[in-house]
């Protein structure tokens, strides 16, 4: 499912779709689709809204993935559920896994989807234990893994259970007979009150490894660094122009990068191709960098995901923070934790960013500005709360 516009991730959604949001210089979706192939999941269906083009462009016909791809287009919202009716005729006549588009999980979804064929039930929910499931639906579950409650996004003294639902769904197809056509319609807030009410068996399945649905900027990080984990050993994919730098791995290193004098890249560490780093610069662990970037002398960046052509000034510190295309950050800057920069924005010399703050494209920040709210630009949709 990827008909979402990613409102909650803005201002990385303005020009790509959540599920092309990258993650180690790679879309987000390419990440899934790879895990899912390699679960054994070979016939793929996407259901497509917002940027859908961005997507198919990602994936092409899955032949790259060892999938083919069937992609449906909605014309209008249709919700979780009303998208997966939308793909019936795909999808009619075996059980199916139902898995959000801009989730990025090490989960064996495969024995997932035994289990449900095993237990018969109508739908099979992935739960994984969280520590804060406000957020999400949750459910209360018995010793055979039925589900004796559920509840979406529970306001606080209605938080019964810990048990998240991940939105992964291993659906029989008797489910098309109780999701209308043609209208907006939700697994968790419409279909599964619907189906408990009227007697059907909903099972529980307890997931365990790594999961997100990549909802928010702090989420987004942390799919990063989980795949930034998987890096096993440094590798040089192209040419390298080492000037008495010091690298320690596991690194992954694109084409025609130059490491200038005295710099430190501490791995896990992914840098794309083309990439200038001068002179004393320290790349911390768990830091992406993508194309054609440029990090001048002095700069240390720890925790951090810079996207393409990102132009980071002298003696500038950055922290766990994201930096979106053609960026253009001054020197002696400094960058907060959890900080979110949008395309072609510039902050100029001496600027610094508090944690938690997002910038809109094309922002310019002046010199010496210390930035503690968000800065918004009115040439493009204020909002930042939804899907």
């Amino acid at each position: 499912m990827c008909g979402g516009e990613g409102t909650r991730l803005r201002p990385l959604t303005f020009e790509r779709p959540k599920p092309c949001i990258p993650i180690v210089n790679r879309p987000s979706i390419q990440h899934l689709v790879a895990h899912l192939t390699t679960m054994g999941f070979r016939e793929v269906v996407l259901t497509l809204g917002y940027m859908g083009k961005s997507i198919e462009e990602a994936l092409g016909d899955g032949s790259l993935f060892g999938a083919e791809i069937t992609y449906v287009h909605e014309e209008h919202k249709l919700g979780t559920a009303g998208s997966v009716k939308h793909a019936q005729e795909h999808l009619d006549g075996q059980d199916f896994l139902v898995v959000g588009g801009d989730h990025v999980t090490d989960l064996n979804v495969l024995e997932f989807y035994r289990a449900h064929q095993k237990e018969k039930a109508t739908v099979s929910i992935g739960l994984i234990s969280i520590d804060d499931p406000g957020e999400y639906g949750i459910a209360e579950i018995d010793v055979s893994y039925e589900i004796k409650r559920f509840k979406e996004k529970p306001a606080p003294g209605e938080i019964f259970s810990n048990l998240a639902s991940t939105g992964m769904y291993v659906c029989s197809p008797e489910i098309f007979d109780h999701i209308p056509a043609g209208v907006k319609y939700d697994f968790a807030r419409d279909l599964f009150p619907k189906l408990m009410g009227g007697g059907h068996a909903l099972k529980g399945w307890l997931a365990r490894g790594n999961w997100t649905d990549v909802g928010s900027p702090h989420s987004l990080r942390q799919a990063e660094r989980w795949k930034l984990q998987d890096i096993a050993f440094t590798d040089i994919i192209g040419d390298l122009s080492i000037h008495g730098a010091q690298v320690q791995g596991p690194v992954q290193l694109g084409g025609s990068i130059t490491l200038g004098n005295n710099t430190k890249v501490i791995g896990p560490v992914a840098i794309g191709n083309g990439t200038t780093i001068g002179d004393n610069v320290l790349i911390g662990p768990y830091t992406s960098i993508g194309e054609k970037c440029i990090i001048r002398n002095n700069a240390k960046i720890f925790s951090s995901s810079l996207y393409n052509r990102v132009i980071v000034g002298g003696h500038t510190t950055i922290s766990g923070s994201i930096m979106d295309n053609d960026t253009h950050i001054g020197e002696h800057c400094s960058i907060e934790n959890d900080t979110v920069i949008g395309p072609r924005v510039v902050l100029r010399d001496h600027v610094v960013v508090h944690s938690k703050t997002r910038l809109w494209p094309e922002v310019v920040v002046t010199d010496g500005t210390i930035v503690k709210e968000h800065v918004l630009n009115e040439k493009f949709d204020l909002r930042y709360d939804g899907s």
